[in-house]
């Protein structure tokens, strides 16, 4: 049953899989998430085998593949994941051997996930001892001026608010998620990319190729003509002197190292030697 989530699943795989058929287009937001992960991935001195890449509509697979790494690519939606011949499978509905992989990466999907916490206790199972987990999505601040505007679109047509953009994880909870999923060394972090548009119908576009367009369960009114205009009219008002309007994502990104007897451990409680008190003193003293 897909009644189970603020998300809709087949909406959620309609989006993707109209996202794929618009062929090559130019998708900044999917560019993002896969360079910076290879970024990161590059910092990690570690020879990774066998990856897992979730959310296979960018060039992620390809550059673990020219790195030597076999690559099984799965996606929320079939066409995606027909590309890349891969398997289509919610994250929350991993249907994996446990232990498969040395690699996970999750790029741009995670945060339209129906049950986030039980994804990665599924993604913790499906990698080896000490086995890398990386994701990157956008999170808690992103689209302010969207939502803004949509805001002042609803409130001035008198027809009550309706959800239009997707709730938001913070890094507090990413952090506070992984710990739970049973992940190691967990770190996150976030850092801010504003991208400038001409207009609001601008900015929905690239959305609609990147497939991250409203997908939530409860009920939404679209917006009429009139609502469309005075949230255009809102979104633009924001502009800069030049005209264009500059909107905020907010990147979160994961990292965390599934269960090994051979990762460090932190100290045991009170079993340090020296009094934080000293550490801080002033050295003159």
């Amino acid at each position: 049953m897909d009644g189970d989530g603020p998300f809709d699943r087949r909406l959620r795989r309609l989006r993707r899989d109209r996202s794929a058929a618009r062929g090559p287009a130019p998708d900044y937001l999917r560019t993002l998430f896969d360079d910076e992960l290879i970024e990161r991935l590059e910092l990690v001195s570690r020879t990774f085998v066998d990856a897992l890449v979730i959310g296979c509509g960018g060039t992620l697979p390809e550059q673990l593949r020219e790195r030597g790494i076999r690559v099984t690519a799965a996606d929320p939606g079939f066409a995606f994941a027909r590309l890349q011949g891969g398997i289509q499978c919610d994250e929350d509905r991993l249907a994996l051997a446990n232990g498969q992989f040395d690699l996970v990466m999750a790029a741009g999907t995670l945060d339209s996930v129906n049950d986030l916490p039980g994804a990665l206790t599924l993604i913790r199972r499906v990698l080896r001892p000490d086995g890398l987990f990386l994701a990157a999505f956008a999170g808690a601040g992103s689209l302010s001026r969207l939502k803004q505007a949509m805001l002042a679109a609803d409130e001035l047509m008198q027809s009550g608010v309706s959800p239009r953009i997707h709730p938001q994880i913070d890094v507090r909870a990413a952090g506070d998620l992984l710990m739970r999923a049973g992940f190691q060394l967990p770190v996150v972090d976030s850092h801010g990319v504003t991208i400038r548009f001409a207009s609001m119908c601008q900015l929905v576009g690239d959305l609609r190729t990147a497939a991250a367009t409203n997908m939530l369960r409860t009920e939404r009114r679209p917006l009429t003509r009139e609502a469309h205009a005075l949230a255009a009219a809102a979104f633009a008002a924001q502009a800069d002197a030049d005209g264009k309007i500059g909107e905020r994502l907010e990147i979160i990104h994961l990292s965390a190292w599934s269960p090994s007897p051979d990762q460090p451990k932190p100290a045991a409680r009170g079993s340090g030697r020296q009094s934080l008190t000293d550490v801080l003193k002033p050295r003159g003293d």
